[in-house]
C-alpha cells in the first residue's frame, strides 16, 4: 500500500486522507508556563526542556494569536505551497491559564478559517474538568488534538528526567480525553540516559494497550543551557547514534498499533543550542535512511508495511 512515499502511517498521509491536501503546522505561543517550572511542581522543568519550553520555533507571545498565526503563514509559504494549517499551541503547557485565557485565545484559533485543526500541547496533570469541558466544545467545531508528554513508562527515568507525575496520572488524563472523542497524541522520547532497548519497546507496548491515537517519537536532544547538558558535560552518558536510533526506531514503528498515527521520527533540535547529538542535525538524511532500511528489512522479509505493522503478502 501506498503511505505517501513512506513505509508506515505518517502524519501526512492521515492528513491527504482527511482534507484532500497537504496541511502545516503553525506554531503558536500562548503565553504560558508550566506548574513544573512555577514551583507549583518544580522550578527547573524537565531536564531535558530548553528555556522555550519546546516552543523554540513558536511565533512571537508578543503577538495575539491571528498575528502569530498570519506571521507563519507567510514563513511557510515562502517554501511551500499550502492554503490550511494546524494550529499548535507548542510552548510551555498550554492548558495551565485560567479558563476564561484559554476559552479565548483557543477560541481565536480555532476561528481562523484556514485552520482545521486545533492542536494543544500540555500535560496530563493540567486537565481539569472544566477544561476538558471546553475542549470537548471546541471539538464540535473542529478538530481538536491534546499532545501530552509522556516519554517513558518507566518510573525511574521519569524521576531521573523531573517529569513531575506519575503514569496513573497520564493514564487517567488518556482515559478522560477519549471518553469525551478527543484525539490524544503521545510525545515519547528515544534514547533517554541510561533505558535499554527493552524500556523504550515497553513503552511501545504501553501505548498501544491504552490506545492512543497518534505518537510522536523523538531523539533525545541534548540542548544548552538545560540540566541535562550540565549533567552530560560533568559526566557524559552514553547517547545513540544514527545506526542505534535507527534500529529502535524501526523496531517501534513495527510494534506499533495498526490505528496509530506516527506525528514524528526525529524531532528539530535548535541548531544554535544543539549540544549532542550533531548527527541529529541532518533530519532529511537520517529521514532517507530510515525509508531505505525499512524498504530493504521488508523485501527480505518479504512483507509490506500496513500502518507501522508488517503481514504477509
Amino acid at each position: 500500500m501506498d503511505w505517501n512515499g513512506k513505509p508506515y502511517y505518517s502524519l501526512d498521509f492521515y492528513l491527504k486522507q482527511t482534507f484532500g491536501e497537504k496541511i502545516y503546522r503553525v506554531a503558536l505561543d500562548g503565553g504560558m508556563t508550566c506548574p513544573n517550572r512555577d514551583g507549583t511542581i518544580g522550578t527547573g522543568g524537565c531536564i531535558f526542556c530548553s528555556a522555550g519550553g519546546s516552543g523554540d520555533f513558536a511565533a512571537s507571545r508578543l503577538l495575539s494569536i491571528t498575528e502569530q498565526i498570519e506571521q507563519e503563514k507567510v514563513r511557510i509559504q515562502q517554501k511551500r505551497h499550502c492554503s490550511h494549517y494546524i494550529a499548535y499551541f507548542q510552548a510551555y503547557t498550554n492548558t495551565y491559564a485560567p479558563i476564561s485565557t484559554l476559552r479565548r485565545l483557543f477560541t481565536e484559533a480555532i476561528s481562523h478559517p484556514d485552520i482545521v485543526v486545533l492542536s494543544i500541547a500540555t500535560r496530563p496533570d493540567c486537565l481539569e474538568e472544566p477544561i476538558l469541558d471546553l475542549l470537548e466544545e471546541l471539538n464540535c467545531q473542529k478538530p481538536v488534538w491534546i499532545e501530552l508528554g509522556l516519554q517513558t513508562i518507566h518510573s525511574k527515568t521519569a524521576d531521573f528526567i523531573h517529569r513531575g507525575y506519575p503514569l496513573s496520572v497520564y493514564q487517567d488524563a488518556v482515559l478522560r480525553l477519549k471518553k469525551r472523542n478527543i484525539t490524544v497524541i503521545t510525545h515519547m522520547i528515544l534514547g533517554l540516559p541510561y533505558e535499554t532497548q527493552t524500556d523504550m519497546l515497553e513503552s511501545i507496548d504501553y501505548l498501544n494497550q491504552i490506545g492512543c491515537d497518534g505518537i510522536k517519537l523523538q531523539l533525545l536532544h541534548i540542548l544548552r543551557g538545560t540540566q541535562l547538558a550540565e549533567l552530560y558535560q560533568k559526566q557524559p552518558f552514553p547517547i545513540l547514534t544514527q545506526e542505534e536510533y535507527l534500529s529502535i526506531l524501526i523496531q517501534c514503528i513495527e510494534r506499533l498499533s495498526p490505528q496509530t498515527v506516527i506525528h514524528r521520527v526525529t524531532g528539530d533540535g535548535p541548531k544554535n543550542l544543539l549540544l549532542a547529538p550533531l548527527w541529529s542535525q541532518n533530519k532529511r538524511g537520517i529521514l532517507n535512511a530510515l525509508h531505505r532500511e525499512m524498504k530493504l528489512r521488508h523485501a527480505y522479509q518479504g512483507r509490506r508495511f500496513y500502518a507501522g505493522n508488517t503481514h504477509p503478502l
